[in-house]
């Protein structure tokens, strides 16, 4: 049987074995931004996972940018340093590429982590000023953000710049900038939280302004030989927000721009959508945002990565041999399953790469592996 999802597959001169990614997933666990010993043991985990490609959680580009207090950085000496530990270990003991993810969080920051409720944060916890095109909170428990002047878009695009230089210093296969889940980028893209009076709003290619610049300032800097990319939003989830005709339009412009591919997925631009209310709850299921990958395929033709509930080997199958996407992104399932490619590959009859110290549990050398549950 030949296997779509384990197939090569080439973005500019990266070339990967099979089509699974690891997606980038925060852990929370940063020391002002620097990458620690759970990053350490985490990422080496899941460079080991069968994966082609590995992606480096949100990794802010500024201090004010970062989630939380525990979010991971690119932003200074310090942090470049402690990341450069991390990815020499998963490059001498992993077999996947490692890809990473810029970010700004914009009016989502100055937040407690997810096991501390999630909410903004409150005085006695450091909190600290949020930045956004506009001054709308992200919900009622987050302070209104101060809307961006000309001096914050002008830093913020040269701080994606600067993080950049680093990730490729740092020796990173691939790039990924985001521009969904509510960040800054997102909220540019979006009318829920854009509601500027400059040249940043009023339309669609309006609001696609300020992301369109930070991506040409980045593309200026990344070799056309490193794959660039982006994660965009599918749907807001809310009346009056983005929806699939807006991803296809971005995507389009971002393949105009240079980039390379694009991961879909969605929500995330108000904390009434991100309780998962009205049409999202509707929608939950199996491969939900499956669709809009479907679509920014079709209709954008860059390569493109479907992301959201997708559990199974053979539902990753299926969706890539049906054409509806050509990567696979997965979050959960792999901190469920840290060899999740490894049994993806013995359910679709295909091989993958293992450490050599762990190829004695290869089917072929261990049969205990028929009988795993």
């Amino acid at each position: 049987m030949t296997s779509t999802l384990f197939s090569p597959i080439k973005l500019a001169d990266l070339e990967l074995e099979n089509r699974i990614v690891v997606s980038p997933m925060c852990q929370y666990s940063a020391d002002d931004g620097s990458a620690n010993d759970w990053h350490l043991g985490h990422l080496g985990m899941l460079a080991n996972s069968g994966a082609a490609l590995v992606v480096v959680e949100a990794t802010h580009v500024e201090r004010r940018g970062r989630i939380t207090h525990g979010c991971l950085g690119l932003y200074s000496d310090d942090n470049e340093a402690a990341l450069a530990r991390v990815v020499a270990h998963c490059r001498r003991s992993g077999t996947a590429k490692l890809g990473i993810q810029l970010a700004h969080a914009g009016r989502k920051a100055s937040s407690y982590r997810p096991w501390e409720g999630g909410l903004g944060l409150k005085r006695d916890d450091d909190p600290w000023e949020t930045i956004a095109p506009s001054a709308i909170a992200f919900g009622n428990a987050w302070a209104a953000p101060r809307a961006m002047d000309r001096e914050d878009l002008d830093r913020v695009r040269d701080a994606f710049v600067a993080s950049a230089k680093r990730a490729l210093r740092l020796g990173f296969d691939a790039i990924e900038l985001h521009m969904a889940h509510g960040y800054l980028l997102h909220s540019f893209l979006s009318p829920i939280s854009n509601h500027r009076t400059d040249e940043y709003n009023g339309s669609a290619p309006a609001r696609l302004r300020f992301p369109l610049e930070v991506v040409a300032a980045v593309r200026a800097v990344v070799p056309r030989s490193v794959p660039l990319g982006a994660r965009i939003t599918g749907s807001d989830w809310i009346d009056g927000g983005m929806t699939p005709d807006d991803a296809v339009t971005i995507a389009k412009a971002l393949k105009s721009a240079g980039l390379d591919f694009v991961c879909v997925s969605s929500g995330g631009i108000t904390a009434e959508a991100m309780r998962g209310g009205g049409s999202l709850a509707q929608a939950l299921g199996p491969g939900y945002q499956v669709p809009f990958a479907e679509r920014v395929k079709r209709e954008a033709g860059i390569a493109t990565r479907a992301v959201g509930l997708i559990a199974t080997p053979q539902q990753a199958e299926a969706i890539l041999a049906e054409g509806k996407a050509d990567m696979i992104a997965l979050a959960r399932a792999m901190l469920d399953d840290p060899r999740w490619g490894w049994h993806a590959a013995q359910a679709l009859g295909a091989e993958v790469k293992r450490p050599p110290q762990y190829a004695r549990a290869a089917p072929k050398l261990w049969p205990g592996s028929a009988y795993r549950a």
